[in-house]
């Protein structure tokens, strides 16, 4: 299954809930760290697209750096992606390999409809909230004015790309716990019989 939700809608809440529920969970986030740690092919061929000034003191990348650039271009941006994208998919794909049989697989993706993943997926769950509440999220969470939260969301899909490839939907515009009861219901009614119609046995918190 693949997991989806634009910046601060809460698809990270409900990734964890899901964990705890017992799903076996693929965070492309953490791969996407993962390939370009010191010593990687991936950092090598980020520092060489976008020099040395994306490199923090200690060799590793700066991550800070490397937004600035990308986010305030559209081109080099894919460029990012094109190197990071493959090899994260193919890191997904070992993990999803090695997960028990039925086991309930979820790939968390923040650009799952950008990189057009969602036809791969048996289900898709999109995370969704308001722009609004959304912008509100990062500036209390981050300290992003209106602009800058705007800038964010517009170098992702939109909401409606999204909501377009769902299957299903969990909504939050409210509380951590509504969101919980939500993720507990999916699970119930949605995901839990579709492992017990594949012959695992999910557990439940």
């Amino acid at each position: 299954m693949g997991l989806t939700g634009g910046i601060a809608s809460g698809k990270s809440e409900v990734s964890r809930r899901l964990a705890e529920l017992g799903a076996v969970i693929v965070d492309a986030d953490v791969l996407a760290r993962e390939v370009v740690e010191p010593g990687t092919d991936g950092l090598a061929e980020v520092a060489e697209a976008f020099g040395p000034e994306v490199l923090a003191d200690d060799g590793g990348l700066d991550r800070a750096a490397l937004g600035a650039v990308v986010f305030a271009d559209p081109r080099r941006r894919e460029l990012l992606n094109s190197i990071i994208h493959p090899r994260v998919r193919a890191k997904a794909a070992e993990i999803a390999a090695a997960a028990p049989d039925g086991a309930i697989v979820v790939q968390d993706i923040p650009l799952l409809v950008e990189t057009g993943q969602a036809a791969s997926f048996d289900v898709v769950i999109v995370v969704d909230a308001p722009d609004e509440v959304r912008i509100r999220r990062l500036g209390e969470r981050n300290g992003l004015s209106e602009e800058q939260a705007r800038a964010r969301m517009a170098a992702q899909a939109t909401r409606e790309e999204r909501l377009a490839v769902a299957d299903q939907v969990v909504e939050n515009a409210g509380t951590l716990e509504e969101l919980r009861a939500a993720v507990d219901r999916l699970w119930r009614d949605v995901l839990a019989p579709a492992a017990a119609r594949s012959g695992a046995a999910p557990a439940a918190d």
